[in-house]
């Protein structure tokens, strides 16, 4: 700007010195000169606010990427977490099959299949035996309260008894499946709801409570897993009052397979933390196959 008055000066100055400008041609050039200037003045305005546009937008770009590069390692370290859990799960399911799979013979040692004959004979009203599978499985109405997964007194008592087997020389070192099922009727109690929204969640937490009174009875939380299958696994058609009864169940699957891991000591007074068990498959659940009760 004072650059341009200088020269806008020198002109006038050489015209003066002439001596044959007119007035009309000086006022004129002036008006040139000034316009220039104003011309000079908003061009330079225009570059100061492009600059300063420019730089916010290098400070957002910063802040953008910053966001991003936290939200690909936090995508990475669920991805990684997502991938231990299917392994573990994939760990779970083929013990699982490789129980269920059993055909032919006896599958445990006989003195074990007998003594857990024996005990099934000694509480027919609430445990049966799959001697051909190693599969205890405790009848849930008498187990629990409908729609609810707190063990019953009686329960826990049969429960007990079972311990003292699975702790015996015979059985102490293999490894348990703690399976809960149910039959197809929808949860549609509030109260139910509350605790247990679904089927998915009211098998897995019966699982998780039998799993926690063999764990109050000294049967290593190493020895265990838990899973709640709903009512995808039914033992019987749920056409009828007792196909649906024949569901409702917790089966204690025990495995061919040994302990490996160093035990780890229950939380004080025997429980392991309740929590629900992840619910798979959720595409499945709640179908409207089936009566729907006051469970």
């Amino acid at each position: 700007m004072a650059r341009m008055h200088h020269w806008l000066g020198m002109v006038a100055i050489g015209l003066s010195l002439t001596g044959c400008v007119s007035q009309e041609k000086y006022n004129a050039q002036k008006m040139r000169g000034d316009s220039l200037a104003e011309q000079l003045s908003q061009a330079d305005a225009a570059a100061r606010s492009a600059r300063a546009e420019a730089d916010a937008y290098r400070a957002q770009f910063g802040d953008i990427s910053g966001h991003l590069t936290g939200q690909s390692a936090l995508i990475q370290n669920l991805n990684a977490q997502n991938a231990d859990l299917q392994r573990q799960y994939d760990e779970a399911m083929r013990k699982l099959e490789g129980a269920l799979s059993r055909t032919g013979g006896t599958a445990l040692p006989e003195n074990l299949s007998n003594e857990l004959s024996a005990f099934a004979a000694q509480n027919p009203d609430l445990v049966e035996f799959d001697a051909s599978r190693g599969i205890v499985k405790f009848k849930s109405d008498v187990t629990f309260d409908l729609g609810d997964a707190s063990v019953k007194p009686k329960a826990k008592e049969v429960i007990a008894r079972f311990s003292q087997i699975l702790n015996a020389p015979a059985a102490k070192n293999y490894e348990l499946m703690v399976a809960g099922h149910t039959d197809n009727v929808r949860v549609s109690n509030p109260a139910t709801k509350a605790k247990h929204p679904d089927n998915w969640y009211l098998s897995s937490h019966r699982a998780i409570s039998v799993a926690q009174e063999l764990m109050s009875q000294n049967v290593g939380p190493n020895r265990l897993a838990v899973v709640g299958y709903g009512e995808q696994r039914p033992a019987a058609p749920n056409t009828s009052d007792a196909g649906r009864a024949q569901n409702r169940r917790v089966e204690v699957l025990i495995l061919p397979t040994t302990v490996t891991t160093a035990a780890v000591k229950p939380t004080q007074g025997g429980n392991a933390p309740r929590q629900a068990a992840p619910a798979l498959n959720k595409e499945s659940v709640n179908t409207d196959r089936g009566p729907v009760i006051n469970k």
